[in-house]
């Protein structure tokens, strides 16, 4: 069995390994998002994801989950989110109404592997 950090060390680079896909070639979306990155999914987890996010570099920079709105319910939880990237420095959450790919409104749950101050790789 592989462990965290042998996962952390096949990520830590642009592009992961398969089963993960560029998000730009399975929707109508940028190849790197301002503020979230370079996204790569495995395509069997959507909507929710996770979703890793690189920069400009190809550095992982987070790990994004992307849950619709519909599921965030007092009768559902989600525990024990993955990091495949490892170590989290803080966690960020975002409303967005819905782009390609995800439509539906939801909450980008960003999984920070970088320091707040790290976070300007994937501003622009």
């Amino acid at each position: 069995m592989a462990s965290a950090q042998d996962a952390a060390s096949t990520v830590t680079e642009a592009p992961p390994a398969a089963p993960y896909q560029k998000v730009s070639e399975l929707a109508p979306l940028p190849d790197f998002i301002p503020g979230l990155g370079q996204l790569f999914v495995d395509p069997e987890t959507l909507p929710a994801g996770p979703f890793l996010a690189y920069d400009h570099d190809g550095k992982l920079v987070s790990t994004v989950y992307m849950v619709p709105i519909e599921d965030l319910t007092p009768d559902k939880g989600f525990d024990d989110l993955v990091a495949p990237g490892g170590a989290v420095d803080h966690v960020d959450v975002h409303y967005n109404a819905g782009h390609p790919g995800v439509e539906t409104p939801h909450a980008h749950i960003v999984l920070w592997h970088v320091s707040k101050d790290e976070e300007a790789r994937v501003a622009q």
